[in-house]
């Protein structure tokens, strides 16, 4: 629920009460309000627009059946949990979802060239628990991630299988299994 607010429309929020309650007091000759205002409504509200230029949304999770939640609770890694949450909460002062994980793995040259994460999902992927993160990629080729592949596997740590499919032009699906033979 927490992770689902944004902290810098918050911060927007009860900075502008406050600012515009110290302006209040400040013609209505209140200078205890006056300060409170100008000394926390400020500053709260210029921090809550530098929050606000350096947020990322949350990528929207389809919601998972109860057999899906499950498979989860059974047998999804510390790692498909950390990413499923990091890249379903809003996050502030980085150019994209797992710019650094795709930077580490060569997939992310350039700024211009990063894929973008634009969906992820839970599936049963033959009895196992997978988490399929799509990416728009107009620039990174399928024959590049599928090279990475490997690679991605060992990144993302022990007990995963990386997948990766090609499900329309641009756009590239990264399935992370779960591999318990591998843990």
């Amino acid at each position: 629920m927490l992770r689902q607010i944004s902290l810098a429309n918050l911060a927007l929020v009860v900075g502008s009460i406050l600012a515009a309650g110290g302006f209040a007091a400040y013609f209505s000759d209140k200078p205890t309000l006056n300060l409170a205002g100008f000394f926390y409504g400020i500053p709260l509200l210029l921090g809550g627009l530098a929050l606000k230029a350096a947020e990322i949304e949350p990528i929207p999770l389809t919601e998972p059946s109860p057999e899906i939640l499950a498979l989860r609770e059974k047998q999804a890694t510390d790692t498909q949990n950390q990413v499923r949450k990091d890249v379903t909460r809003f996050r502030y002062g980085q150019t994209a979802h797992l710019d650094d994980a795709l930077e580490r793995l060569g997939l992310a040259p350039t700024d211009e060239e990063r894929p973008l994460l634009r969906g992820v999902r839970e599936v049963d992927a033959g009895g196992a628990y997978g988490l399929i993160l799509e990416f728009d990629s107009p620039l990174i080729p399928l024959e590049t991630w599928e090279e990475k592949q490997a690679k991605i596997a060992k990144f993302f740590g022990p007990g995963l299988l990386a997948q990766v499919s090609q499900i329309a032009e641009n756009k590239i699906e990264l399935a992370l299994i779960t591999n318990p033979g591998e843990g």
